[in-house]
């Protein structure tokens, strides 16, 4: 690695790191100025949600985007993109645990039985868990390359099941969550066809 591609990806990096932090930034911002509208909780949930499903799309994007173009350099920020993916989502649930069910853990195991959309939101929050425990360099050294590669495999059934979260949520309009459902069929045919070939 030459000097100069090293510092390409510092930037890379920072700047991956920069546009992450934005949407937590943006909601403190509006918690402090008023700006969470008239149901504060729903716009947190909401917003903590969709930067989940966004990070999870694009850590996927990351390998079809670096074979297409041929700069391998992208795969560092994958894990930057996945981690923040899993904050997002820690947020998200944490959202739900504490300013939505106020530690209620009766009410929330009513709801992961009785609510389908909740159900998967859980179980693709549980799978995550996982991921983000063994993200780092030490891990896969400790797992070894081919079984970390099946634990990271999980990704695909996480961003299924995220996708199904969000559109049981919303009921009616199905537009976005049926955005989120074409990428992630666009992302996992590129798979396919990849291997195929």
């Amino acid at each position: 690695m030459t000097a100069a591609s090293a510092a390409q990806i510092r930037r890379l990096k920072a700047a991956v790191f920069l546009l992450a932090c934005f949407p937590l930034l943006r909601l403190i911002f509006l918690g402090l100025s008023g700006g969470l509208g008239t149901n504060p909780i729903e716009f947190i949930t909401h917003s903590t949600g969709t930067w989940t499903l966004v990070g999870l799309m694009l850590t996927l994007t990351v390998t079809p985007l670096r074979q297409l173009t041929g700069w391998h350099s992208l795969i560092r920020v994958r894990r930057m993109l996945g981690l923040f993916s899993f904050f997002y989502a820690c947020l998200h649930f944490l959202t739900y645990v504490w300013l939505d069910q106020f530690f209620d853990f009766a009410a929330m195991i009513k709801d992961v039985y009785k609510r389908p959309f909740i159900t998967v939101g859980f179980a693709a929050f549980l799978l995550l868990i996982p991921l983000a425990v063994t993200s780092s360099n030490n891990m896969i050294r400790r797992l070894g390359a081919k079984r970390w590669q099946m634990l990271h495999r999980l990704v695909y059934a996480i961003a299924i099941l995220g996708v199904l979260h969000y559109a049981w949520l919303v009921k009616k309009d199905l537009t976005q969550p049926l955005i989120y459902a074409a990428v992630l069929t666009l992302l996992l045919g590129w798979r396919l066809v990849h291997r195929w070939r």
